[in-house]
């Protein structure tokens, strides 16, 4: 494989990774007011091929945030437990912003560099046609 496929290859994985990563960042933010819902987090892995010089990102299991659930003071809710209380979510919206950012920044930084070497390949086969 071409130092350039090579190039390409793990800028899109990056890039995968990053809007899988996204894609469950939007699912917290939707549900921070789903009683009971548990914070997603997904963890990356780097992947070697047969030569182990290519490290593909690859993203690992979908966990959830073990911590402990919001107590929501709401008698007249339907989920309230006999002191008045239910379990809200564990979703911080502050960190799933950061979180986003994070993501969005890693996403722009792989497609740059899927881009450079998408031109420089382009470059290349321009001078071997001359």
């Amino acid at each position: 494989m071409s130092e350039f496929m090579k190039a390409l290859s793990v800028s899109a994985s990056g890039l995968k990774a990053q809007a899988q990563r996204l894609r469950h960042v939007s699912e917290n933010i939707a549900n921070a007011d789903t009683p009971g819902y548990r914070r997603k987090t997904i963890s990356f892995e780097t992947e070697f091929g047969a030569g182990g010089s290519v490290g593909k990102v690859e993203t690992g299991r979908v966990h959830l945030d073990r911590s402990e659930l919001a107590k929501i003071y709401d008698p007249s809710s339907p989920l309230a437990d006999g002191a008045g209380y239910y379990d809200g979510s564990n979703v911080d919206l502050v960190i799933e912003i950061a979180d986003s950012r994070e993501a969005q920044r890693s996403y722009e930084a792989n497609l740059k560099m899927f881009d450079q070497a998408r031109q420089m390949s382009a470059s290349l086969m321009e001078l071997l046609r001359r």
